[in-house]
């Protein structure tokens, strides 16, 4: 299964694609761990950089998830997969969500300090629908809606939950 899930922060894209990645024996991959610089505050790597590493990670597996909110990155990789899956929720949802996450290790040393983050996490989810970026509403819409292979967009934690690969 060759499989890209995107959607708002607090959607549950991680939740989605570690559970279809060990139910398919699929290899992971959060967009977060190659799209920024180790800097503070973080910054953004070079596109061509962040894309070359993603299709290495392409290249070397026959099954994948891969999850994230940039289009920019999304794009450019979308026809190699089999099935592109936007999680489309609604901002009070993902909000909630992002309260109840558990610890990311990858991505904070501590539960502490995730939880530090978490005021500017919810600002930035609440802005969601308004934003005029790569990560917006607007952006998910768009690479959503000119994909023309196999496609799902779910619009509820529900369906998420019951979601499945075929």
């Amino acid at each position: 299964m060759k499989t890209i899930i995107f959607g708002n922060s607090g959607s549950g894209k991680s939740t989605l694609s570690k559970r279809l990645a060990q139910e398919h024996s699929a290899a992971h991959l959060d967009l977060d761990t190659l799209a920024w610089l180790p800097t503070s505050p973080p910054t953004r790597a070079q596109l061509g950089s962040s894309l070359d590493k993603i299709n290495e990670f392409i290249q070397s597996h026959s099954d994948w998830m891969i999850e994230g909110c940039y289009s920019d990155l999304i794009k450019p990789i979308a026809e190699q997969c089999q099935y592109l899956v936007f999680i489309d929720l609604d901002v009070e949802t993902c909000k909630a969500n992002a309260k109840a996450r558990p610890w990311e290790p990858h991505k904070y040393p501590s539960k502490e300090a995730q939880d530090e983050n978490l005021d500017m996490l919810l600002a930035w989810i609440e802005d969601y629908d308004i934003r005029d970026d790569v990560f917006s509403k607007a952006a998910h819409t768009k690479l959503f809606e000119t994909f023309t292979g196999n496609k799902v967009r779910l619009e509820s934690n529900q369906q998420s939950r019951a979601f499945s690969l075929k």
